[in-house]
């Protein structure tokens, strides 16, 4: 990622996702919405924090991190 790029929080999860081995069916179930929903949340460069939040909490991993970590590297 350029560090003058946002971070793309679809790619991002999509590819947690792929680490983890699970499918954007099971995260559509896990965070109660439909797979149609999810499909077009992943393809989004910015997600609403309440459901970022879920994501990172079925997912276990600090997304909000990933926002951190930019405004750190585009401030040096």
């Amino acid at each position: 990622m350029d560090k003058h790029e946002a971070p793309h929080i679809g790619n991002l999860i999509k590819a947690e996702l792929a680490r983890q081995g699970r499918s954007t069916r099971w995260l559509s179930k896990q965070i109660g919405c439909t797979r149609q929903n999810m499909y077009y949340l992943l393809s989004r460069s910015f997600i609403y924090t309440d459901q970022l939040l879920k994501v990172c909490e079925v997912l276990d991993y600090d997304f909000f991190k990933c926002y951190s970590d930019y405004m750190e590297e585009k401030s040096l």
